[in-house]
């Protein structure tokens, strides 16, 4: 079992930075493959980044690739999704979610815990 509790979320203007954290619980968090989803009203949950168990491979939504950045902590247990250059299509609820295997999946269905959500609004 693992949990997974996002913050950092908040309201920024647009150009501005957001860190988001996801601290999770368990001792095997370094056995999992982690990423962030963002969703907003009415679409589908989107991917956004996602990081290998060691940290080394970051994947990107091709979007997103260069301003936005993934990494994991696996001491402290924790998932970060630095993000830079925001505009207000980036504002969604941003969910942090942890996957058992090794391989990193766009699909959300492929992950097996969830966050409860940490909300991004970024302002024109």
């Amino acid at each position: 079992q693992v949990q997974l509790v996002e913050s950092g979320g908040g309201l920024v203007q647009a150009g501005g930075s957001l860190r988001l954290s996801c601290a999770a619980s368990g001792r095997t968090f370094s056995r999992y493959a982690m990423a962030w989803f963002r969703q907003t009203p009415g679409k589908e949950r989107e991917f956004v980044a996602g990081i290998d168990w060691s940290g080394s491979n970051p994947y990107y939504a091709p979007s997103l690739r260069g301003r936005f950045t993934i990494s994991r902590d696996n001491a402290k247990n924790t998932v970060s999704l630095q993000m830079d250059s925001l505009k207000p299509e980036d504002t969604a609820v941003y969910y942090c979610a942890a996957d058992a295997g090794t391989l990193i999946y766009s699909s959300p269905s492929h992950y097996d815990y969830w966050g409860q959500g940490t909300r991004v609004t970024v302002s024109s």
